[in-house]
């Protein structure tokens, strides 16, 4: 459904995007993330026909993305960080108007307007004026502008920036519903938002792709911590000697003891699966009683911040 290869755009002497390549499919709801300046923006702007690339295509619904040509992005909906509102319009005319200059006839117009009006919970304020909205409703707008002609993709700019946590939990359960019938790709620096609505993750840093999976598998993929709380007769620095020896158990960290006196380890490993079977077994040998072995997967952050400062970023601001 979007297909991106190897997209390159310099600024200057600033390369914003230097070779980005990605694929989404069909019905997939997709979080692409990044620090300032790694080329989100331009990435965007570049796949919505804003901007031409210096190199590389974009191909929407088996269309090759054309800033000239408006017929290439007829299966695209944009809602982009600043939406473009005309203060003044009403509701209702606002989206009228956005039929009109896109070649929806009369009869459609309003077909569309129920249809998007229902769906952003804009019913009943199609006479407000939208300079008289709250921050929120003007968002619901911009969506809805998105949503006019029923694109069978989206690309989401912060779609929750400087909304309330009311409208923010509102608006992550359109995008997730909208994810069901729709190909949506969400920008975004909530990384709780990418967890909650997303089921893949695209994580730029200087200009370059430099994680693509779903939230879990990429967690899989760092240092994993195996939480273990077990009880000892002995010295209660004993447990934490011992496994902290084991061949592929890196740091330890002590969790303290519990009131009922269990020790509680943190053990950073990379094959959690292997370790999980040889601490048991070490602690089964040495006469502990173990109580509960758990695997920590890294958080969302965690994988974001280890991705990002390995690759870098640009000395550039967040507009590229």
């Amino acid at each position: 459904m979007i297909r991106v290869e190897e997209l390159k755009k310099t600024y200057a002497e600033v390369q914003a995007v230097a070779s980005v390549s990605f694929e989404v499919p069909e019905g997939q709801v997709v979080g692409l993330l990044g620090p300032n300046g790694a080329g989100k923006s331009t990435t965007m702007r570049i796949m919505t026909g804003f901007l031409y690339p210096d190199s590389g295509s974009v191909h929407i619904a088996g269309r090759r993305v054309d800033p000239e040509d408006p017929a290439t992005k007829r299966a695209l909906g944009y809602l982009p960080e600043s939406t473009p509102l005309y203060a003044r319009m009403r509701v209702g005319e606002y989206l009228d108007f956005i039929g009109r200059i896109r070649g929806v006839s009369r009869s459609e117009r309003r077909s569309h307007l129920a249809r998007v009006l229902s769906d952003c919970s804009l019913e009943g304020w199609e006479k407000r004026r939208i300079g008289n909205l709250s921050k929120g409703y003007r968002q619901r707008v911009g969506l809805a502008q998105a949503l006019y002609s029923d694109p069978q993709v989206l690309i989401l700019d912060e779609p929750t920036s400087g909304l309330d946590p009311s409208e923010i939990t509102r608006m992550r359960a359109l995008i997730a519903r909208l994810g069901e019938t729709k190909t949506v790709l969400l920008s975004t620096h909530v990384l709780a938002e990418v967890q909650e609505t997303c089921q893949r993750v695209i994580i730029l840093a200087g200009g370059r792709v430099v994680a693509d999976g779903s939230p879990l598998d990429l967690a899989a993929q760092e240092r994993v911590e195996l939480h273990v709380t077990l009880s000892t007769t002995g010295d209660t620095s004993e447990p934490g000697q011992v496994l902290g020896a084991l061949p592929g158990v890196g740091a330890v960290r002590a969790l303290g003891a519990d009131a009922e006196g269990r020790l509680g380890l943190a053990l950073e490993v990379e094959n959690r699966w292997e370790l999980s079977q040889a601490v048991s077994a070490e602690v089964q040998r040495r006469g502990w009683t173990l109580f509960e072995l758990r695997h920590d997967l890294p958080s969302l952050e965690r994988v974001f911040l280890s991705r990002t400062e390995r690759k870098g970023t640009l000395p550039y601001g967040e507009q590229i």
